[in-house]
């Protein structure tokens, strides 16, 4: 069943926790009933009117929303909110950003690592967070890959947490990283034409990187092997 459009409105963002009954919404739209700067939790196994289990309210409008089994993050323009989920949630981290219109967030749905990845403070720069080692309200240096020249466009982990892929404003050119050693690993070449990328998406077993643009084209890069490449359309 789809959420009840008389309890929500309509919507601006909507997530799904892994494939389960949790959905993060965001108001938006024509016709919101809730706040942009909220984000509202739908359990969609529960029986009736009682669906909308939690509410999260922040003090400006929200622009991504990334779950896993056990941590919600949030991205607002210049910071990032992440909280202990879904039982009792707490704040548990605050990190401030760059300007992050696009609300460039990714969050690692692996146990072994719970990964976040979000724009650095320089322009073209990545900063990852291992909330697994981080500790609630400290400040350990943070780990900045120097990624692009121009601002990062989009941004995705693979399911493992170990590589990181990223795209400039330009659209170019996508590099990937290996997030333990933050040594660069392979760079593609989606076109020489600027373009703007939507989405960056790894394969389940990693050996293939999805692009798409607003060229109205996806790219399907061999990561493996990457002989495939100069044939790939």
């Amino acid at each position: 069943g789809s959420p009840d459009a008389e309890q929500v409105g309509s919507v601006g963002l909507v997530e799904m926790l892994h494939r389960s009954n949790l959905l993060a919404i965001v108001g938006g739209g024509s016709h919101p009933k809730f706040p942009d700067a909220s984000v509202l939790i739908w359990d969609d196994a529960r029986e009736g009117k009682e669906k909308l289990v939690l509410e999260f309210s922040f003090p400006k409008p929200v622009l991504a929303v990334r779950m896993r089994h056990d941590r919600l993050a949030v991205a607002l323009q210049s910071r990032l909110f992440v909280f202990s989920f879904p039982h009792r949630p707490t704040k548990l981290f605050e990190f401030d950003t760059r300007d992050n219109p696009k609300g460039i967030l990714e969050l690692c749905p692996s146990s072994e690592r719970a990964l976040l990845v979000f724009p650095g403070h320089k322009c073209g720069s990545l900063q990852l967070v291992d909330l697994g080692s981080a500790k609630p309200g400290t400040s350990s240096a943070p780990v900045t890959i120097n990624a692009h020249q121009s601002e990062v466009a989009c941004a995705a982990l693979s399911p493992t947490g170990a590589v990181v892929a990223s795209a400039s404003r330009r659209g170019t050119l996508i590099r990937l990283f290996c997030t333990q050693s933050r040594t660069r690993l392979l760079e593609l070449r989606r076109g020489t034409d600027p373009a703007t990328l939507y989405c960056l998406a790894f394969s389940p077993d990693c050996s293939f990187l999805c692009a798409v643009s607003d060229k109205g084209t996806g790219h399907v890069f061999a990561l493996r092997d990457t002989r495939l490449n100069r044939r790939s359309a």
